[in-house]
């Protein structure tokens, strides 16, 4: 079973889900879905970033690395404590 969509999620993807390929149906499935991120360097990041924005319920991200402040200009998602 698909999760609802709160009124808020509509209002926030509704030029997504006004998409014929995309739809309600195809917004709720992005909220179910689980996605592995593998590395969170310079193409990771962004992309954890944009699937968030896109809705998707579940992120997870995996980077054996040790993030390092020479790492902040392309590991978007770090930052300084």
């Amino acid at each position: 079973m698909q999760p609802a969509l709160t009124e808020e999620e509509i209002r926030r993807y509704a030029r997504t889900i006004a998409l014929p390929e995309v739809g309600l149906e195809g917004q709720r499935n992005l909220k179910a879905a689980s996605v592995l991120v593998v590395g969170a360097g310079g193409l990771g990041s962004p992309i954890a970033i944009y699937l968030a924005a896109a809705g998707v319920g579940r992120i997870g991200i995996v980077d054996p690395e040790t993030v390092d402040i020479t790492n902040l200009q392309r590991q978007v998602i770090h930052d300084t404590a």
